[in-house]
């Protein structure tokens, strides 16, 4: 496993924490503490408002999980498909995110909706 790919399988099991101590750990872990995160629906800036927005999330998508698909990167930057559904299901999410990083830890996510429910 890439380094990029180490490090969006473990942005992708912080998305998945449901435990809500754990998952603030697996954040103070994997982002700096200047971490920007912007898509479509979020502009948002630190870990605290980044563990807020993955909270909000598993509480819209209850049940729900995230799975990594192609990773690929270079000079601290990483480009990768993200799924959200039921496992072995058809996902009702596809999105596609950039993270730039600093110190091996994430400071930038630019994050794209792909595929969104109706």
């Amino acid at each position: 496993m890439t380094e990029y790919q180490n490090i969006a399988q473990r942005y992708i099991d912080s998305w998945n924490e449901t435990d809500d101590a754990k998952r603030r750990l697996l954040v103070d872990e994997l982002y700096t503490e200047d971490a920007a995160f912007t898509d479509p629906l979020a502009d948002i800036t630190g870990p605290e408002a980044i563990d807020q927005l993955m909270a909000g999330a598993q509480g819209q998508f209850a049940g729900l999980e995230f799975s990594l698909g192609p990773v690929d990167g270079h000079h601290d930057q990483a480009r990768f498909t993200w799924f959200l559904g039921a496992p072995g299901a058809e996902p009702i999410v596809v999105g596609f995110d950039v993270i730039v990083l600093a110190d091996q830890k994430i400071k930038r996510v630019y994050g794209f909706l792909d595929k969104v429910p109706a």
